[in-house]
This record gives structure tokens, C-alpha cells and sequence, in this order.
């Protein structure tokens, strides 16, 4: 988008009420990952659309409201490390993930209402998605090697969620492209007729809200190494249970209507450069 482009967004955003912004938003809501949760489906896009409202009448492009989610969520892994486990160190830990979560909903939000969206941009919401699934597990194992606040075996959960969380990461970033090429529906695409709200509940141990939510309970650290133990088995199977299915998915050969989808779309690409 042009600088004039951009000012005449700008001046359209002061003009528009804040409410009227939000009824936007919720008319022009992309759908929802079929495998979203429960949390991230029903309560975090709402938040991160309230959000969005705010930041697109403040002006503020996409890339400066990742970087808003960056600042929370960093903060919330710096105080894994510098502070022992207690009631208002997990409260505040879940307040400022959840703030951060919800920018990292709000940005794809803007780039919609602004029309500002960009590889680059596309390029740095993943970047910072992938360094905080890693660094969050690893912080809170150095955390509570640091503090003494853990058996040291139990150290090891931590650092293999980091490893899990990468390898999900990654497979749904590289699956959803694959598909792409492969003229497929994106994963965003809910089926016709499924109750995807039955996926959503039943995937919410997987939840990044609910992962969030967990640290609230770390001033009853035995509870917590409990919760937080379940939450990484249950990441590992949905891992090894999604990965079995992309890879049946992508094995399969592709249809004709599929040729022909991804010879469009490769056409298209062309015209435009």
C-alpha cells in the first residue's frame, strides 16, 4: 500500500467509531482453523477483535501490533526465569501471555482493515509464534533449575514440550502450504456440516490459552507440575496423531479438480509478476 494509501486509511479509521470498527470485524471474521480450540476459537479472537478495533483507530499498522503481542509475551517468559514460582508471579505470567495472545490474534485482524498485509508481515508474526513456543517451555525450565523449585528429572518435561511445540509449529506451518500447492483447502477451511465446535472442546488440552492459563497455579507448584505434565502429553499425542494424518494427506495423489486449482493459481502468480 502506498503512503497515501496509508493516510487515507488513517483518516477512514478516525472517522469510524470505535463500535462500528468491531461490527466490521466481526462480519469480515476469516473462519476459524478446524483444529482451533476451544479458547482460541470463542474467547481469544473476540479479545483480539476488541483489540484490533482499538489499534486500527489508533493508527497502529500489523507489524506494530505484533510487536505490542511480542512485548507481553516476552515479558511474561522474563519473569520465568528472574522470579521463584508463587501465586502473583503465576498470575501475572498468565495476565501478560493472554494480553499477548490476544495481540497475536488482533494483527491479522488490522491487516484486513488496513489492507497493510504483506509476506514481511506474514514473515514476523511466524518468526515470533516460533521463538516463543520454544523459549517459554525453556524458561521455565531454567527458571526452576535456578530456583531449586523442581526435581531436577522433572526438567526434562520442559525441555521436551520446547521440542514438541516446535515440531507442531513447524508441521502445520509446512502442511498448510503443501496444501496450498497442492490447490487443497487451506486448514482454515472448516468442513461443510461438521460441528467443529465438538473438535474444539475436545482439542482444548492443547489450547495455548489453556497453556497460558496454566501458570496461574504456580503458586501451588505441585499442582502446577501435575497440570503442566498432562498438558505436554497431551501435545505430544495430538502431535504424533497429526503428523500420521498430514502425512497420509499429502501422500495421496492429487485429483484433477487439484491440478487444475494449483495450475490457476500458479497462472495467476505469473500475471502478477
Amino acid at each position: 500500500m502506498s503512503a497515501g494509501s496509508a493516510e487515507a486509511a488513517a483518516a477512514g479509521a478516525a472517522r469510524e467509531s470505535y463500535l462500528d470498527v468491531v461490527h466490521r470485524l466481526a462480519a469480515a471474521q476469516k473462519p476459524a482453523a478446524r483444529s482451533a480450540p476451544a479458547y482460541s476459537r470463542y474467547v481469544n479472537r473476540r479479545i483480539g477483535r476488541y483489540l484490533a478495533a482499538w489499534a486500527y483507530r489508533a493508527g497502529l499498522t500489523p507489524n506494530a501490533v505484533t510487536a505490542i503481542s511480542a512485548v507481553w509475551t516476552f515479558a511474561a517468559i522474563a519473569i520465568l526465569v528472574v522470579f521463584p514460582p508463587s501465586w502473583w508471579a503465576g498470575i501475572t505470567v498468565a495476565v501478560l501471555l493472554l494480553v499477548g495472545y490476544a495481540f497475536d490474534s488482533a494483527d491479522g485482524q488490522v491487516s484486513r482493515l488496513t489492507g497493510l498485509s504483506s509476506p514481511a508481515g506474514e514473515w514476523l508474526d511466524h518468526m515470533v509464534d516460533a521463538t516463543k513456543v520454544v523459549t517459554m517451555p525453556l524458561a521455565l525450565a531454567v527458571g526452576f533449575w535456578l530456583h531449586g523449585s523442581a526435581p531436577t528429572w522433572w526438567l526434562l518435561i520442559p525441555v521436551a514440550f520446547s521440542i514438541v511445540s516446535s515440531v507442531l509449529f513447524f508441521g502445520m506451518i509446512l502442511t498448510e502450504q503443501l496444501r496450498r500447492q497442492r490447490g487443497r483447502a487451506s486448514i482454515a477451511a472448516d468442513a461443510p456440516g461438521r460441528p467443529s465446535w465438538m473438535r474444539a472442546i475436545a482439542v482444548l488440552p492443547m489450547d495455548y490459552g489453556v497453556l497460558c492459563l496454566s501458570f496461574v497455579l504456580l503458586g501451588a507448584l505441585p499442582l502446577f507440575l501435575v497440570v503442566y505434565t498432562l498438558l505436554f502429553a497431551a501435545t505430544t499425542a495430538f502431535l504424533l496423531l497429526a503428523a500420521a494424518s498430514w502425512f497420509r494427506e499429502l501422500r495421496a495423489p492429487a485429483t484433477p479438480d487439484q491440478h487444475l486449482a494449483t495450475d490457476q493459481r500458479q497462472s495467476t502468480e505469473e500475471g502478477r509478476s
